[in-house]
């Protein structure tokens, strides 16, 4: 289960409060995401394996995805 204290900033969160960023919680089985201002609104989950592709391909949307 995730609690309050299990999500993480990000360290890139931007000017003012830091809270235009998003929050990422780690467990054994999945990554999760979610927007530090709406914290409510929704989570995306990821199997690890699945997390570092996803990232690569938010710095990079110009490039081919990998089968």
């Amino acid at each position: 289960m995730l609690t309050p204290d299990t999500w993480q900033k990000s360290s890139y969160s931007g000017g003012g409060e830091g809270n235009n960023c998003v929050e990422i919680a780690d467990s054994r089985t999945h990554i999760s995401i979610r927007d530090s201002k709406t914290p409510s609104a929704g989570i995306l989950a990821f199997p690890p394996e699945a997390f570092a592709p996803f990232i690569e391909a938010l710095k990079h949307p110009e490039a081919e995805p990998r089968p």
